[in-house]
């Protein structure tokens, strides 16, 4: 078998339990897929969308399952050796992946130098979301898991002073086409052992920024927990857990749509 069989056997066997299983009862918990989808999924080059991509060519092997994938990529900027690695993952991996170039890092840079990082994401979500609603799907699946759910849940309470998370679908601004996150149960631990099991090298955000400054509030959450883990493992489920069982009627202020509830 070549590599990309490899990986697909490893999904089906190795990982069968802690990623597919999971990739699986997730779709069917939050409805992710339904028949005549058209779906196109976000690869930014790292593991967590590699990975997303292998699942999804996995589960079209399900002939009940009536939807269309394809495989879509920004790119915002990289260096023309991060773009060579990518594009070598690709084809070890059998993705054929559209790649589609935008100028997101330059525009970023020039309009706030010593802070691009907001308007990065704010751009590269807008540009991405754009171009998948161009080309006619209805569903982008992008690949934040487990571990993405609960440091939002953190950064949203400690620095925005709110109580909101990733979920797992929800329909863009424009309303045009749903975000699915399908890969809300699965352990980035997991997908770490599953990359490096399979000898992917996988991408790092590519970014230009020294690494030490990239989004640091994320962490900082990311060490907290992992300073919590020490004495309580099973904090990270519980956070992922209270974002399901939220009673309304013991909370100060909650806002439905453009409504506010019991401002204080």
């Amino acid at each position: 078998m070549n590599k990309a069989e490899l990986v697909l056997e490893s999904i089906r066997t190795t990982y069968r339990k802690k990623i597919w299983n999971k990739f699986i009862k997730a779709i069917k918990d939050f409805n992710l897929i339904e028949d005549g989808d058209r779906i196109a999924v976000g690869v930014s080059g790292g593991k967590d969308s590699l990975l997303l991509c292998k699942l999804f060519q996995e589960l079209k092997k399900d002939k009940s399952k009536n939807f269309e994938v394809t495989f879509i990529s920004m790119n915002p900027g990289f260096e023309a050796i991060d773009i060579e690695q990518f594009k070598k993952n690709l084809e070890e991996l059998d993705i054929p992946c559209e790649i589609f170039d935008a100028n997101v890092w330059e525009v970023a840079f020039r309009e706030d130098p010593d802070g691009p990082c907001f308007l990065c994401a704010k751009m590269r979500r807008g540009v991405l979301y754009n171009k998948v609603e161009e080309l006619g799907y209805n569903k982008l699946a992008l690949g934040h898991h487990f571990d993405d759910v609960v440091e939002t849940t953190m950064i949203n309470m400690f620095y925005a002073g709110t109580v909101k998370t990733m979920i797992p679908k929800v329909s863009s601004t424009s309303g045009k086409m749903s975000i699915i996150r399908p890969l809300v149960y699965v352990k980035e631990k997991d997908i770490v052992a599953y990359t490096q099991r399979n000898e992917i090298k996988a991408m790092s955000c590519g970014c230009p920024i020294e690494s030490g400054k990239v989004d640091s509030k994320r962490k900082e959450i990311k060490n907290l927990l992992a300073e919590i883990e020490k004495t309580n493992p099973n904090v990270k489920q519980s956070i992922f857990n209270s974002m399901k069982n939220i009673n309304i009627d013991y909370v100060m202020g909650y806002t439905r749509g453009n409504k506010n509830k019991g401002d204080m």
